[in-house]
């Protein structure tokens, strides 16, 4: 690859830290890179290959001259900014909201639709992490079988709350140890030892009763797999783990799959790597998906209640392939 003039917007956050990393690790051919952040951010300094560099104040000109940009600065900023970064000829990778579902931006993760990246106006928009994970498992096995419907519970991690949720669990956790009362200012409710069904925690429930979270992995889910007709009911839920999401998935396909064949298949999907003997208690577990950029799926069963249904357990880290990973994957093919 050609090197490139790079930018990381929100570069002091949990996952521009993350972005930096995979940038260095995956040896991301850099010819420079320059560190957005907020007012608030100004004067810190972040390491990267060996050298320390100053983060600079994101504003509409900090764009000039840079090609490639990674955007995890929240969704206000970016479609504040976005569009400055495009205009300058600058091809931006998003990682909030605020572009996933506009139909002249594509909504990618490599391993699924890698093709759609052709059509970008200078944005691409980074999938949410739950739905990433989602449809790296889901893909392989829709194209043999065609899935119908999908039921997906997440039990997702705090650190996919920011930096101020990880705390918050941490002075939780001792709290409740020490016979505390813990104080909530991050999430409505305690996250110690507890699950919290509302993801985000600031958003209000829709008139649906769903969350946007669940919302975002329904459209999602449908918009990555180029499939409307695919029927997907999510719920999402938050839980005391630091990092890694789980999900539990039942699907019903139009061709029945046995266990066996989604096996096979799954074990020669890219990006997934399958975890599953029960007999020797293996399976994929958060604290062992944490650091590593697969998506890991086992538990692989047949759904006792319908004749063409499947159940699987499927984990990934939610700071890599759910954000950092796939937009550096993306940048890769840019």
């Amino acid at each position: 690859m050609t090197p490139k003039s790079v930018a990381v917007a929100g570069a002091t956050g949990l996952v521009g830290r993350h972005m930096l990393q995979v940038l260095e690790e995956r040896n991301y051919p850099v010819k420079s890179i320059k560190l957005l952040a907020s007012e608030r951010s100004r004067g810190k300094q972040l390491p990267f290959r060996g050298e320390t560099l100053p983060v600079e104040v994101l504003t509409e000109n900090s764009f000039r001259g840079i090609e490639v940009a990674l955007f995890s600065a929240g969704g206000g900023t970016s479609k504040k900014f976005a569009p400055c970064a495009a205009h300058d000829h600058c091809v931006v990778v998003d990682n909030s909201s605020a572009w996933r579902m506009d139909p002249k931006v594509p909504l990618v993760v490599p391993e699924v639709n890698a093709k759609d990246i052709k059509w970008n106006n200078g944005i691409i928009a980074n999938p949410n992490c739950s739905t990433i994970q989602l449809v790296v498992v889901l893909k392989p096995l829709h194209d043999a079988a065609k899935i119908e419907r999908v039921v997906v519970s997440t039990y997702q991690a705090v650190s996919g709350a920011g930096a101020k949720a990880l705390d918050e669990l941490l002075a939780q956790t001792k709290a409740v140890l020490e016979g505390k009362q813990p104080e909530c200012n991050v999430f409505p409710h305690p996250i110690a030892f507890n699950c919290i069904p509302q993801i985000p925690q600031s958003d209000a429930f829709g008139e649906n009763g769903y969350t946007s979270e669940e919302m975002k992995m329904i459209n999602e889910t449908k918009k990555i797999m180029g499939d409307d007709s695919i029927r997907v009911c999510a719920t999402t839920v938050r839980v005391p783990v630091h990092t890694g999401h789980s999900e539990s998935v039942n699907l019903e396909t139009e061709k029945k799959l046995s266990v066996a064949q989604a096996h096979e298949i799954l074990s020669k999907a890219p990006g997934v790597v399958v975890l599953d003997d029960p007999a020797k208690q293996l399976y994929p577990l958060a604290t062992e998906a944490a650091g590593k950029g697969e998506t890991f799926v086992g538990r692989i069963r047949e759904d006792l209640s319908h004749p063409r249904g499947l159940a699987l357990w499927i984990v990934s880290d939610n700071l890599l392939k759910g954000a950092a990973l796939n937009a550096v994957q993306i940048a890769e093919l840019l």
